[in-house]
């Protein structure tokens, strides 16, 4: 059993051992869906569940700011396929993501690593793929200092792959900010970078 001291107040003399909850609720669900949590396969699982939830959601992209100046700022920058899993905040499953980040800069350019930064940022959490683009593309506008920003994933779900109609699809979401939302020429132009 995995255990967590618990400091009461603050007081060293006061702690006490408690069973971490998450473990207790691992425990409780395979004891619910028929298991033993105590058999050979199962004994550790409860507190590998445990480490995996707070590891998931406690991720921390590090530095997402780092920015580089540009002498060309009406070039789009597009960075694709970038590949994040997420959380159903409907059924608890996962779902992975190819993600397509576009943006014109204006004299400041984002360092590589940073779109796939804050794609993992947004994913890391329970989420629906329609606010994951919405957040992604805020958050890009935010620190690129551009309105233009454009982003495009392509989501497969485990809950509908793996219940309900268990069909596998993919879905498509997409965010326009800026320009791209008003000008069909300037998403064109992503369109044909994307295609070639």
């Amino acid at each position: 059993m995995s255990v967590t001291k618990l400091d009461l107040d603050g007081d060293p003399s006061a702690s006490r051992t408690a069973e971490d909850p998450l473990v207790g609720l691992a425990r409780q669900l395979l004891e619910e869906i028929g298991e033993d949590p105590n058999r050979g396969g199962l004994r550790d699982t409860p507190a590998r569940f445990a480490r995996w939830w707070r590891e998931f959601i406690d991720y921390d992209p590090g530095s997402v700011g780092t920015l580089f100046e540009t002498t060309s700022t009406n070039q789009l920058v597009v960075v694709s396929d970038i590949q994040v899993w997420s959380l159903c905040e409907h059924h608890l499953l996962p779902f992975n993501c190819s993600v397509t980040i576009a943006y014109r800069p204006t004299g400041k350019l984002l360092g590589l690593s940073k779109f796939a930064r804050v794609a993992h940022q947004y994913a890391h959490r329970l989420q629906v793929q329609e606010r994951l683009v919405d957040q992604i593309a805020l958050e890009i506008s935010t620190l690129s200092g551009t309105p233009d920003v454009a982003v495009i994933a392509k989501g497969e779900h485990l809950c509908m792959t793996m219940r309900g109609i268990k069909a596998a699809a993919q879905m498509t979401s997409t965010a326009y900010r800026g320009e791209f939302g008003t000008d069909p020429g300037l998403r064109g132009e992503l369109f044909d970078l994307l295609r070639a």
